[in-house]
């Protein structure tokens, strides 16, 4: 019989808290274009991998939040935009 696993997701309202933590690890979050985010540069992420894996497990899964937590990047101005070709 299959286990049901119960995995806590992450809440709208914890978007703000959860970007000031990712910024408190030293890693600079960023909006990129409209639809994606990224949590920092790849040696910024390695450098607080533990953290990160702690305000991982703190909010849960946030990857339904996609979008939300890409719109408040940029309403606070921590966005990238990209043009058509990719470039920045």
């Amino acid at each position: 019989m299959a286990e049901s696993i119960k995995q806590k997701l992450m809440k709208a309202s914890d978007i703000p808290t959860f970007v000031d933590d990712v910024l408190k690890t030293g890693c600079n979050i960023c909006a990129i274009g409209h639809d994606r985010y990224v949590l920092g540069e790849i040696d910024e992420m390695e450098a607080a991998a533990d953290e990160l894996d702690r305000i991982g497990n703190k909010y849960g899964d946030r990857d339904f939040l996609k979008s939300e937590i890409v719109a408040y990047l940029r309403s606070i101005g921590r966005y990238i935009d990209v043009g058509a070709d990719g470039a920045g």
